[in-house]
């Protein structure tokens, strides 16, 4: 059995947006520490990147420190910065589906996504994904997926995401609670090595309904659920106030915070640390992560695009991949 590393697998995500730059960037600062296989179209790299095509994934550790090794994917055409293509999005998508396979047929180690743009691909390609990890997780047949912001400083689940804020609390229910958390957990052990996690778990309102003062929520379900895990081997606190959870000697009892809501999750991992914080995708039969930023195509081409969350995000999924 070969002692080569499997590289991380880096999928180009919107061409037209800063993915391409970040990850020139990232494989620059990263190539003496890990194995990176990206795969798109070669057009779309900065023109002064030293890049090398590779045949399959095993060759990129071997040529990876002297050049971004390369799984090329032809897009058909080259690209504008800031200015996406509609007939290149059934390529980000099929980018995606043959990164999974890689990854999945045990060619690489690791998936680390460049950002896609939602919008450019359902308007040239009739995506039918709210985003970039329900795509992941149809095509890894799974339902059930969290969604982890993770630095050195903290990591934080949100329980419900995208969704308006009066509607939180009809989508917050005891099942997906108790969900998110058997994930979490799960995804602590597996994927990031901690054998017995401890998860903090915020309340939904504020000081955590206050005994029923300030929401019911917590007193009538929430608190009991934690109860019933508690009971069932799970290392839990909670329902705490979400704004006493954040300082430093609150983020030293736990390895998670579990989340209500999208804001309650994100504000304090991008207060803390803003250019490093990763997107972490937990439940999947693979490690994904991707960096905490979008497209950017205000300022893509420009050469001034930070590839810290996307080198925080490549390392992290080396790292988790060492790990299992």
């Amino acid at each position: 059995m070969s002692n080569t590393p499997l590289p991380v697998i880096l999928s180009c995500g919107e061409p037209a947006g800063i993915g391409p730059e970040v990850a020139a960037r990232a494989w620059a600062l990263l190539k003496d520490e890990v194995p990176i296989l990206w795969l798109g179209d070669p057009r779309h790299l900065p023109a002064d990147l030293p890049y090398l095509v590779v045949d399959d994934a095993a060759a990129a550790a071997s040529v990876g420190k002297d050049a971004l090794p390369v799984l090329v994917h032809d897009f058909g055409s080259a690209v504008t910065p800031g200015q996406p293509d509609p007939s290149h999005a059934a390529h980000v998508i099929e980018v995606i589906a043959r990164a999974v396979r890689l990854v999945t047929d045990g060619q690489a180690s690791a998936l680390c996504t460049a950002p896609i743009h939602k919008k450019a691909l359902k308007d040239g390609a009739d995506f039918a994904y709210p985003g970039h990890t329900e795509y992941l997780a149809a095509l890894a047949g799974v339902e059930d997926v969290v969604m982890m912001l993770a630095s050195d400083q903290l990591r934080v689940v949100p329980a419900t995401i995208h969704i308006a804020l009066d509607q939180v609390a009809h989508e917050l229910t005891p099942k997906g609670l108790r969900r998110v958390i058997e994930i979490t957990h799960n995804g602590l052990q597996e994927q990031f090595g901690v054998p017995t996690p401890r998860l903090a778990v915020a309340g939904l309102n504020p000081h955590a309904g206050e005994g029923g003062a300030m929401g019911t929520q917590e007193v009538d379900w929430i608190a009991g659920l934690i109860s019933d895990m508690r009971a069932e081997g799970y290392n839990l606190t909670g329902p705490l106030p979400a704004d006493t959870m954040f300082h430093a000697a609150a983020r030293a009892r736990y390895d998670a915070a579990i989340a209500m809501y999208h804001d309650q999750a994100l504000i304090p991992i991008k207060t803390l640390d803003f250019d490093k914080g990763v997107n972490v995708t937990l439940g999947l039969p693979f490690i994904r992560t991707s960096p905490d930023h979008g497209t950017a195509f205000d300022i893509a081409g420009k050469g001034i695009a930070n590839p810290t969350s996307m080198v925080e995000a490549i390392r992290l999924a080396y790292k988790m991949a060492q790990a299992t």
